[in-house]
């Protein structure tokens, strides 16, 4: 049997324009106690707004649009976006992937035709992209920090120094992936490991750029000669490059050479040595991406209090 608004209402205690009004993205109208009670009732008996008559009430389609930026990922972000997914649908929207436009007048058209309630990217939006959502009136949330706060890249670049020094390294270098596509996130990685360099008293970092690539991890590493050093790479596929290089070159890990990447993938846990790493929790990223949508949705500012993503430092046998 299809569960109707007026079983919601009923369950709620409440009118069934209450239940509609709540529901289709205008709960700041009422108290925090009535909203969530509706919401409850509508979880609890599966309740399931109708799309389309969602669309014509708000003008806009239950379409949330995730931008991947052309870049290197790890292969968790499979897992970030089946859970971002996962928990849009737990609001009535429904999550589509497409890749970043490269230049306005596609992103104008993308937003355009498919007319979405939300967009985030995974990087953060361009001066013209964020004038186009406010013109069309279109909620977005990318990975642009508040104000008073540093990037979650900054923060990983200081966590992969701080890993390092920590183990008693001190000369340290910070590995960009270099390759045709783009860098959203190495910029502040670098600064984060430069900074951290800093305030311990240590020279800055020597900076590194290598694709997956023998020969290009072959240069790199002969670029530092054989004085030991510890590199914090973009990710943990250029630290793979660069500890096959090491082999290579009968290199010593971690002695002759540390290494911590990020993204603790399946790669870094069965490699010899294995890689240290920076892991962060798939649902807590895919939470931070969704956050603030979902609480434009739902009238809630509850569901934005909390963005910031937990990394953790993975130590193995690389550092």
């Amino acid at each position: 049997m299809v569960t109707t608004s007026h079983d919601v209402a009923r369950g709620a205690g409440v009118s069934r324009s209450t239940v509609s009004e709540i529901l289709n993205g205008r709960g700041h109208k009422f108290a925090t106690a009535t909203r969530e009670k509706v919401e409850q009732v509508a979880r609890e008996l599966g309740y399931q707004p109708s799309a389309a008559a969602r669309s014509l009430v708000r003008g806009t389609s239950d379409l949330v649009i995730a931008l991947i930026p052309d870049t290197t990922f790890g292969g968790n972000l499979q897992d970030i976006f089946e859970r971002a997914t996962e928990e849009l649908a737990q609001h009535g929207l429904t999550l589509v992937l497409r890749l970043a436009t490269h230049s306005p007048q596609s992103f104008d058209r993308l937003i355009s035709s498919l007319n979405p309630r939300g967009v985030l990217s995974l990087a953060p939006f361009t001066t013209q992209e964020r004038q186009i959502l406010q013109t069309r009136g279109v909620e977005f949330f990318d990975a642009a920090p508040p104000a008073d706060h540093r990037s979650v890249d900054y923060e990983i670049g200081r966590l992969q120094a701080g890993h390092l020094i920590g183990r008693g390294h001190s000369k340290l270098a910070y590995a960009h992936l270099s390759d045709s596509r783009q860098d959203p996130f190495g910029a502040d990685r670098e600064e984060g490991v430069r900074d951290e360099c800093r305030d311990r008293g240590l020279p800055e970092p020597v900076i590194l750029k290598l694709g997956i690539d023998r020969g290009e991890a072959l240069a790199a590493l002969d670029s530092m000669g054989q004085t030991p050093f510890a590199v914090a790479c973009y990710n943990d596929d250029v630290a793979a490059a660069l500890i096959a290089a090491a082999q290579v070159r009968g290199r010593h890990i971690p002695q002759d050479l540390a290494l911590i990447g990020v993204d603790n993938t399946p790669l870094s846990q069965v490699m010899v040595p294995r890689l240290s790493t920076i892991g962060y929790p798939a649902s807590g990223a895919a939470h931070a991406a969704v956050a603030g949508i979902i609480a434009a949705v739902t009238g809630n500012p509850a569901h934005a209090t909390n963005r910031d993503l937990p990394l953790q430092v993975i130590q193995r046998e690389s550092t």
